[in-house]
């Protein structure tokens, strides 16, 4: 089964926009929504007057919320982790203790204020700029267990050091213990300019696939829409997470 994702749904009125033509052309099965955006609230009633039911929360911990309406408190421990996981491309690899509340705090406010604006829990959490995998996040089991959560990257023998692959799998077995996962995922963009997207369809034909998308990329838009990639979906059986 293939599951095509659109990342970032309410951050901006381009991107909300952009990803709903593809759902309503049948080119993508799910979307990410990030909640406290510029937005958020147009595009949750947009959710409900298009039924795209298969909305999931794309945590963020990495970049301000440009919908102002939060409160101060949720801002300032907000800034304190995106200040932290900016520091180095290594922070998110670290545990910061002094910095569990404050997670704890974002993760919560955020998960409400998707109920909020969808009336409903999301259908699965994944991260901006995949923040949802940070050591924080990961070791603080702030997730619920059973939920259905998006995994590293797949990447094919080669494509990376045997030591990122390691640690990768590691997170990912780990993960398996107590969220659900599709089986391989893989980025739409590296996918196109690698020209692996035979090989991904040919997993989604065995396996749970998750191809993540932002369609407001000229590219991803460009292919989503195209002849090539309906004939390939076609091919397949396409789901979204609720089937995972």
């Amino acid at each position: 089964m293939l599951i095509i994702n659109a990342d970032d749904w309410g951050r901006s009125v381009a991107e909300t926009d952009a990803a709903l033509r593809c759902f309503r052309e049948r080119r993508i099965t799910s979307v990410s929504a990030m909640v406290f955006m510029q937005d958020s609230e147009r595009a949750a009633k947009l959710a409900k007057d298009y039924e795209l039911d298969d909305v999931g929360l794309h945590l963020n911990f990495s970049e301000e919320f440009t919908d102002k309406s939060c409160s101060a408190t949720l801002e300032e421990d907000h800034g304190r982790i995106i200040r932290f996981l900016k520091r180095n491309k290594y922070a998110q690899l670290l545990y910061e203790p002094f910095l569990r509340k404050a997670f704890a705090y974002c993760y919560q406010a955020q998960a409400e204020e998707f109920v909020r604006l969808f009336g409903k829990r999301p259908s699965h959490i994944d991260g901006h700029h995949h923040m949802h995998l940070c050591a924080n996040v990961l070791l603080s089991n702030m997730i619920p267990a059973g939920t259905r959560l998006r995994r590293n990257f797949s990447f094919w023998p080669g494509e990376k050091s045997m030591l990122n692959r390691a640690y990768r799998w590691l997170v990912d077995r780990w993960l398996a213990r107590r969220y659900r996962l599709a089986d391989y995922f893989f980025d739409l963009t590296q996918c196109i300019e690698g020209k692996k997207l035979d090989r991904v369809a040919a997993l989604a034909k065995s396996s749970n696939v998750e191809l993540m998308t932002h369609p407001i990329v000229n590219a991803e838009k460009e292919y989503l829409m195209s002849d090539e990639f309906r004939e390939l979906l076609q091919r397949l059986e396409i789901g979204d997470y609720a089937l995972v």
